[in-house]
């Protein structure tokens, strides 16, 4: 008799960035699709890890994290946000950002509670949603410039709304919050009791002089949400896993419950690297520069393409209208952009629930000049 079982993600398949990343290998195209860095890591930040292992710390780490990392993690954020966060009691070190994302959906959404997911998103939220016995709930940002529109949000919030969850700088379009952003999502809070749920990990990757709009620099706001970010992103070490979250001292109780049965704890010699990296700011403070060199370069090698870029005002991602090259489909379109132009990038619609297509694709732009440059030579033949 035959294994029967009931997916409990039954419309997840492997994800786009696995698929577009593994077509871009066998067609040996340039690949711009994946979130990821195709250069190192500051040097001084291995050297950091291998003394690390050298002295011995090889062995768990408490499961909140590092005390020194966390201590480290709250001294940053007053500096930045002005936000006083008690290690003990509110900093916890993940396995990455999307381990922290999923660890605080599973923490408060009880079987039945609505989330509100703003559209397109990270792919990983509404998996979270569900395999919680969550309903998620859809509200579309604005096309094209993917800003919120809060009376949407407002119309679709209920009794039942457990969560928002909000990203800014937003993955896939770059888009950023402003402070009327800020203070909208405030008035909302105080007529409604959801929690929120802040994804922030390109908090560093703000362009044209904009500070980032944390949730964290509204103390009406912090009290009741969990903030994520990423150390991966900021040191150019996705590979590393490592990343944070920052809450209120009653939500942090119930993520670390998850927390410590999701992974328990992350990798020693990482934080104690991290840890000591973090005195020296000038590598994050100096990142909304490097990366909008990068946006800036991309953004002039592209102006001889037929490809129409959107605005980016953070993130290390760029999105392009390609209707004056084909009327396809964006994922269609995106799968024969790396086999015949030999540039792998992302359809936006897989961003959406119901495959929402606008004709845009999402290149990333962490990548060294060279890649950059014969991406768009390849580009800009089209």
């Amino acid at each position: 008799m035959g294994i029967s079982l009931q997916s409990k993600l039954p419309t997840v398949g492997t994800t786009i960035f696995s698929t577009m990343s593994q077509l871009a290998q066998q067609h040996g195209a340039i690949n711009l699709s994946q979130g990821f860095p195709d250069f190192d890591c500051p040097p001084e930040l291995v050297e950091l890890v291998a003394e690390a292992m050298r002295a011995g710390h090889n062995q768990y780490a408490p499961s909140p994290g590092l005390l020194l990392l966390r201590q480290k993690i709250s001294q940053k954020t007053q500096q930045l946000y002005g936000h006083a966060c008690d290690p003990d009691l509110e900093v916890t070190v993940t396995s990455g950002a999307t381990e922290a994302l999923f660890a605080a959906i599973a923490a408060v959404v009880q079987p039945g509670d609505e989330v509100l997911v703003l559209e397109p998103c990270y792919d990983s939220y509404v998996p979270a949603i569900e395999l919680s016995g969550g309903v998620p709930v859809f509200v579309p940002l604005r096309f094209p410039d993917f800003s919120v529109d809060w009376e949407k949000v407002a119309e679709s919030l209920t009794p039942k709304t457990r969560l928002l969850i909000i990203n800014s700088p937003h993955n896939p379009s770059g888009a950023v919050w402003k402070a009327a952003d800020l203070e909208a999502l405030t008035r909302l809070s105080e007529q409604h009791p959801f929690l929120i749920l802040s994804d922030e990990v390109y908090e560093h990757m703000v362009f044209d002089g904009q500070p980032h709009a944390s949730v964290l620099t509204v103390p009406a706001l912090a009290q009741r949400a969990f903030v994520v970010s990423s150390f991966g992103k900021t040191y150019h070490t996705t590979g590393w896993k490592v990343g944070y979250c920052i809450a209120p001292a009653a939500l942090t109780v119930e993520f670390r419950k998850v927390h410590q049965y999701l992974t328990f704890s992350t990798a020693t010699p990482l934080q104690h690297a991290l840890a000591h990296y973090l005195d020296h700011p000038e590598h994050y403070l100096s990142l909304p520069q490097f990366y909008q060199q990068k946006r800036d370069l991309f953004a002039s090698l592209l102006q001889p393409s037929k490809f129409e870029l959107l605005p980016c005002a953070g993130t290390y991602f760029q999105l392009a209208r390609y209707r004056q090259i084909s009327k396809a489909p964006d994922v269609e379109f995106a799968q024969w952009l790396t086999k015949e132009a030999g540039v792998a990038v992302i359809p936006v619609s897989v961003f959406y629930h119901n495959a929402v297509d606008n004709g845009v694709i999402r290149f990333c732009f962490a990548k060294m000049e060279e890649t950059l440059r014969a991406a768009a030579n390849r580009l800009s033949r089209l």
